[in-house]
């Protein structure tokens, strides 16, 4: 099977080297994001799946506007690939390029279909504390998400995932599922099924007010917004910002759900649960684990942190270098 890629970020990686790798597929060309500028330097920097292409010497194709280039089009056709496979590209593929190959165009999507159609599914599941998620292929349509399904892969979520060891977990389940799928096409073994809308919810592209913490809301969510919208969720210490990385929900509903090297922090609740504070409120430092902030119901654990202008640090390393004291008040993100 003749296979033209469609992808860019890490994510990608997995299912584009399972191609290369795999007897029964020709990858003849890849298309990709145009590269960016990135880090201190503001060097242009290669996409993941660019990097990978190269080093098999296939053809790489970089339209700014895949749907509006017509050089790409016409290279697109002249493959006459049997497939386009589509994962996390970035853009929007036009009905021409949909009906150019013989299997149509197979997505590989990090969500459980038709929950969270778009662009972060990932980070959106893990922000609304689900406990379950998975990878769906799909023939794409005209809609965001919106096609016919063809193959699921499910798997669970752990209390302390965050997006990308998720999005790591999701892109080799996603890989393997993509060459059950394109197999399965081509002997016609497969009959996709229409998603019912009615039971769809979204993953939009992330805002920079989707970052900001506020000790208002429960510790559990806190912890769900810094795993899902990891690494860049922000509260305000002294009046900078601080990133915050890693937590721990510490309620009485996550106690059994506590990683063992936490367990100690079980009777450290207890001693803080009569306590009236305030949201943001430091209430502990516990020795060898880090500081505890009251939030608007239960407590949370800061395990990794980074300050304004600095490197990311431990939560105890902060406590201690910036000689937190209970009492003390974190003050939300802005």
């Amino acid at each position: 099977m003749k296979v033209v890629f469609f992808g860019t970020p890490e994510f990608a990686v997995p299912s584009l080297e399972k191609l290369l790798n795999h007897r029964d597929f020709e990858v003849v060309a890849v298309v990709t994001q145009p590269d960016k500028r990135r880090g201190r330097g503001n060097q242009l920097t290669a996409s993941p799946v660019k990097t990978v292409a190269l080093t098999h010497d296939l053809p790489v194709w970089q339209p700014q506007r895949v749907k509006k280039d017509t050089e790409t089009l016409d290279l697109l056709r002249q493959t006459q690939a049997d497939a386009f496979v589509v994962v996390a590209y970035g853009q929007i593929l036009s009905q021409e390029i949909l009906d150019m190959p013989k299997f149509g165009c197979i997505n590989v999507h990090g969500s459980l279909l038709p929950k969270y159609r778009g662009a972060a599914p990932i980070q959106w599941c893990l922000y609304n504390g689900e406990m379950e998620t998975g990878i769906t292929t799909m023939l794409m349509d005209a809609g965001m998400d919106t096609g016919a399904m063809l193959l699921k892969a499910h798997t669970s979520i752990d209390l302390m995932d965050n997006a990308e060891q998720l999005a790591q977990t999701l892109s080799v389940l996603g890989a393997d599922l993509l060459i059950e799928t394109l197999l399965k096409l081509q002997k016609g073994a497969l009959t996709p099924i229409p998603q019912d809308s009615s039971q769809a919810t979204y993953a939009p592209l992330i805002k920079k007010e989707n970052y900001s913490l506020n000790w208002s809301r429960q510790a559990l969510e806190l912890h769900n917004q810094v795993r899902g919208f990891f690494p860049d969720c922000v509260a305000t210490f002294r009046g900078a910002p601080l990133k915050i990385t890693s937590t721990t929900p510490i309620t009485p509903e996550m106690r059994s759900q506590l990683p063992s090297e936490l367990r100690v922090l079980e009777e450290k609740w207890f001693d803080l649960s009569d306590r009236t504070t305030s949201p943001g409120e430091v209430v502990a430092t516990v020795k060898g684990i880090g500081p505890l902030v009251q939030t608007g119901e239960g407590v949370l654990l800061l395990q990794k942190v980074q300050p304004a202008g600095k490197r990311a640090q431990s939560g105890l390393d902060f406590a201690n270098g910036m000689r937190l004291a209970v009492g003390e008040v974190l003050q939300n993100g802005e």
